[in-house]
């Protein structure tokens, strides 16, 4: 396969794109300690879009990786975490705001630092999707890439530090045409006093057509519905089945 797209999202930066089903995204950390928040929308009608509370409880976990899907408000199929090096990447913590930042990082403004000022997801996020017709009361729970963050049994949620290693992968096979947003910015449970500067490398390609084999689509029984409900869709309104 070839690269389609390649972008370097530098720390505190963000990124949107309308992506077609069948394309694989694959996100590489170019050093240690990243973070990126993921939003995830259905092009066609972003009303759907990434359903937290259903992608979990259908694959009986908290985090994602290899064989998991990211499931729609409709029960159909964003995309599939077709690789991971990590094992583990956070769904509960939510993105870091503008008041968090100031308290952990210090207090920064455009005018002052430029482009090194520090930004928040909140921020961000606001920004790419008021750039694609959306606005704040469109923000749904985020995936949080590259982060590890797990609950103890007095309900407690742990950062764990140091997850994430330069190098580390995860990659997201498209199975619907998506809108993706991204916000290069901390996850809000990272108790560095430091702003994080890691910059992630984002490249887009073809994808193989999913097989029967498919590990994503038999990691649970939940999920070959979940991906028979798309392929129903996706034949009645774009023509073919996968």
């Amino acid at each position: 396969m070839t690269d389609m797209l390649t972008k370097y999202i530098p720390a505190g930066g963000k990124w949107s794109g309308r992506i077609s089903r069948g394309k694989s995204i694959t996100f590489t950390a170019m050093e240690d300690g990243a973070n990126v928040s993921l939003l995830l929308y259905s092009a066609v009608d972003t009303a759907e879009r990434y359903n937290m509370p259903d992608t979990l409880k259908a694959q009986h976990t908290a985090h994602l990786t290899t064989g998991n899907v990211l499931m729609s408000d409709n029960g159909r199929v964003l995309a599939s975490l077709t690789d991971d090096s990590l094992g583990w990447h956070d769904t509960i913590s939510g993105y870091i705001s503008r008041r968090v930042v100031d308290e952990r990082y210090g207090r920064t403004t455009y005018q002052e630092k430029r482009n090194d000022w520090y930004r928040s997801g909140e921020e961000n996020f606001a920004v790419e999707l008021f750039r694609n017709g959306l606005t704040t009361r469109d923000l749904v729970p985020v995936v949080n890439l590259f982060s590890k963050v797990y609950c103890t049994e007095d309900g407690r949620m742990h950062f764990v530090s140091g997850h994430a290693k330069k190098g580390d992968s995860v990659t997201l096979r498209t199975e619907l045409d998506v809108l993706l947003v991204l916000s290069n910015t901390p996850n809000p449970l990272d108790p560095s006093p430091v702003y994080p500067s890691v910059p992630v490398k984002t490249e887009i390609t073809d994808a193989a057509p999913v097989q029967e084999d498919d590990l994503c689509l038999n990691h649970r029984p939940e999920n070959r519905r979940a991906f028979e409900n798309t392929w129903d869709h996706t034949m009645l309104t774009q023509g073919g089945v996968r």
